[in-house]
Formats: C-alpha cells, sequence, structure tokens
C-alpha cells in the first residue's frame, strides 16, 4: 500500500513537471515568435502560468495577453499564424472583440486576448507576469492592472441577494422552468454562500483565491467544506432540497428576516422537499 502511494505522488510530481515544462516552454515559443515581429510589443502570461507558477499541473491552460502597437490590434486578431508559428492550432473560437480560447495539436489550451497599449488602463484582470517585452516601450508597471480588482460586498449583500436567488429559484422550479431554477439556487446563491465562507473562515495553506470568482479552488481552500458541497449542488432534480441547505448556511453567518425565511421554507414544502436534516416520513 504505501509503495502504491508513493508511486502515485512521484507519478503526479511527474506530471506536474511535464506540464510546467510544456506550458512554460510554450509561452517561450510564443515569445519567440512575437520578437520576430516588429508590431509587436510584448506577452504578459496571467493565472497559473503568470505570477502562481507554483499551480500549474496537468489540467492548467495558457492563458495570456499580446501587447501591439497601435493600429496592429486586427491583424493579430484576424490571423493567427503568430500563434500557430509557436505551436500547430487544432481549433480556435472568437470569443470576444480582443481574443480567442484556441486548442493547441497537442492539447494545450490557450485563452488569450490582444491589445493596444492605450486600451490597457480599461481592462481589469489580476497582476501578470512578463515573458517578453521591448523594454524602451512597455515598462515594468503595465503589468498591475489599473482599473481595481473587484472589490467584497458587505455580508449583508451576499445574504440578501442569495435569500432573493432562493425565492426566485424555487418559484421558477414551481413554474416548472427546472434549468432556470437550478442556476439561480445551484450556481448563483451558492456563489454567494461560498463567498461568505471565503470572507469567514480561514484558507488552506498555500492555496489562493481568484479575484474574479470564488468557485476556483474553493474546495482546496476549504477541505472540510466538501461534503458541504455536494449538499449544495445536488443536481437539477434536487433544487428544493438545495436551496433549503444553502438556506441553512447563511443562518450560520447573519439571523435570517424569519418573513424571508419561512417563506422559502414553504416554496420548497410546495415543491415537496424535506428539510436536509429530517428524514421523509
Amino acid at each position: 500500500m504505501r509503495r502504491g502511494r508513493a508511486y502515485a505522488a512521484r507519478l503526479s510530481q511527474l506530471t506536474r513537471a511535464s506540464a510546467v515544462n510544456c506550458l512554460l516552454d510554450r509561452l517561450g515559443s510564443l515569445a519567440e515568435s512575437l520578437q520576430s515581429r516588429p508590431d509587436a510589443l510584448a506577452l504578459l502570461a496571467l493565472g497559473s502560468v503568470g505570477r502562481e507558477t507554483e499551480r500549474i499541473d496537468a489540467w492548467s491552460d495558457l492563458d495570456f495577453f499580446v501587447i501591439v502597437r497601435p493600429g496592429a490590434k486586427a491583424a493579430y486578431v484576424r490571423e493567427l499564424d503568430w500563434l500557430a508559428a509557436a505551436h500547430p492550432i487544432a481549433w480556435a473560437f472568437k470569443n470576444t472583440a480582443d481574443g480567442y480560447k484556441a486548442l493547441m495539436a497537442d492539447g494545450v489550451l490557450c485563452e488569450f486576448a490582444v491589445f493596444e497599449p492605450q486600451e490597457l488602463p480599461g481592462i481589469p484582470f489580476a497582476p501578470g507576469r512578463w515573458i517578453w517585452r521591448r523594454e524602451d516601450e512597455v515598462p515594468e508597471h503595465w503589468a498591475t492592472p489599473v482599473p481595481a480588482l473587484p472589490q467584497p460586498q458587505s455580508t449583508e449583500w451576499r445574504v440578501g441577494e442569495a435569500l432573493s436567488n432562493l425565492l426566485v429559484g424555487l418559484q421558477r422550479y414551481l413554474r416548472g422552468e427546472r434549468v432556470a431554477a437550478m442556476r439561480m439556487v445551484q450556481v448563483y446563491a451558492m456563489d454567494r454562500v461560498m463567498e461568505l465562507i471565503d470572507a469567514a473562515e480561514a484558507h488552506a495553506p498555500g492555496v489562493s483565491r481568484d479575484p474574479f470568482t470564488a468557485d476556483r479552488r474553493f474546495e482546496l481552500r476549504h477541505p472540510a467544506r466538501a461534503s458541504d458541497v455536494r449538499g449544495w449542488a445536488p443536481g437539477i432534480a434536487h433544487t428544493p432540497q438545495a436551496a433549503l441547505a444553502l438556506l441553512d448556511e447563511l443562518a450560520r453567518h447573519q439571523p435570517l428576516p424569519e418573513a424571508v425565511a419561512s417563506r422559502i421554507r414553504a416554496l420548497a414544502a410546495q415543491c415537496g422537499a424535506p428539510h436536509p436534516d429530517r428524514p421523509k416520513a
């Protein structure tokens, strides 16, 4: 048994090392491609390949910005030959006016955008890491966003928003809108609950929080909460049960208005949901 665990741990280390080498080498190849183009100014790595390379694993993707000279952006968005020069592209989807999601032939998934210098001050992003830049034209501080990152909402706002999500979600469930109900309860309300937990409870050492969304790495930050998550997101057929479980969690963070809590419980009962702590009769 010990040998098996040791082998699995070693295999995991090797897999991570291979992923790190692959992604960082790919960024290097991309930098070489861009350096050869006089209208390219810089390559900024983001996410796990940016300032948090300790998070890279076999499932990491390649997030980056390409900075180009004024007037050059349209050509870089229209033609991806500069990306294909780093590695052949199997598929690319233009998901915004600025960039793409692309799958390289070896399975590396990229998500990137192209910007001109004057656009950067209006773009929110987590601080990145320069892979390459023309130092006489691109200052170091451009790697840090000018717009402030999203500021956390108050406990009162998060609780109130989640309660309204539960109310609307259960009403949609009773109307027969099961997909809309699932998203309102098991996505939107659960997002607010995860934000509350992030603010109130200690995080596991070394596990960072994505500044834009609470669900990324939530189970790693709060391993003791893994079983709770299963109750908050049990699937489309169990939205009423999820609503009651989330309601109970909300009550741990702030006293709830009895009128609202009672209404949510009544709607869940109308849906046929037993309280999660009470067995069916």
